[in-house]
C-alpha cells in the first residue's frame, strides 16, 4: 500500500518538491525520451497527490479545480516509478486522486489528457474517451472524462 498525502504547493517541503520533480523528469523526459517543459507554472495552483513507499516518493499526480487547467476538474502528471509499476500503485493513486477531487472540489466530473497507450487503464477507472487522438509533446494522447 502507498502512503498517500495531498498537499498544496505551499505545503510541500523542499525535499518533497525536489523528489516529485525528479520522478516526473525521470519518467516523462528520460524514460519517454520527450523533451518538454515540465515545470510549467501550474504546480502552484494544483493539489499534489503524493504516493510514498518506505518514505520515498514513487507515485504522483497533480489535480486542479474546474477552470484552473481544463473547464472541468482535472488530473495530470500521473506518474509511477518504473521500478514500482508491477505493484499496481497507479490504480491506488488514481482512486485517491479521484476522491480528492470529489472531496476538495465538490465535483465528480473530471477530465484528463491520457497517453493513448493507457486508454484502457483509465477506462477501467470509469473514464470515457472523447474526441480523436492527438499529439501532445510528440506523444499520442486522448482526452477522457469521468462523470
Amino acid at each position: 500500500m502507498l502512503d498517500i498525502s495531498i498537499k498544496t504547493f505551499n505545503q510541500l517541503s523542499l525535499e518533497e518538491l525536489y523528489y516529485l520533480l525528479q520522478l516526473r523528469s525521470e519518467v516523462f523526459v528520460v524514460e519517454q525520451d520527450c523533451v518538454y517543459q515540465d515545470v510549467d507554472g501550474k504546480d502552484q495552483n494544483a493539489l499534489h497527490v503524493i504516493g510514498k513507499k518506505d518514505n520515498r516518493i514513487i507515485a504522483y499526480t497533480r489535480i486542479f479545480k474546474a477552470g484552473d487547467y481544463f473547464k472541468e476538474a482535472s488530473i495530470g502528471r500521473v506518474v509511477v516509478s518504473e521500478k514500482e509499476r508491477h505493484l499496481k500503485y497507479g490504480h491506488q493513486l488514481m482512486l485517491a486522486s479521484i476522491k480528492a477531487i470529489e472531496t476538495s472540489f465538490y465535483t465528480k466530473k473530471i477530465k484528463l489528457s491520457a497517453q493513448k497507450y493507457l486508454e484502457k487503464f483509465y477506462t477501467n477507472l470509469g473514464f470515457k474517451t472523447i474526441g480523436e487522438p492527438y499529439l501532445e509533446d510528440g506523444i499520442p494522447h486522448i482526452a477522457m472524462v469521468k462523470n
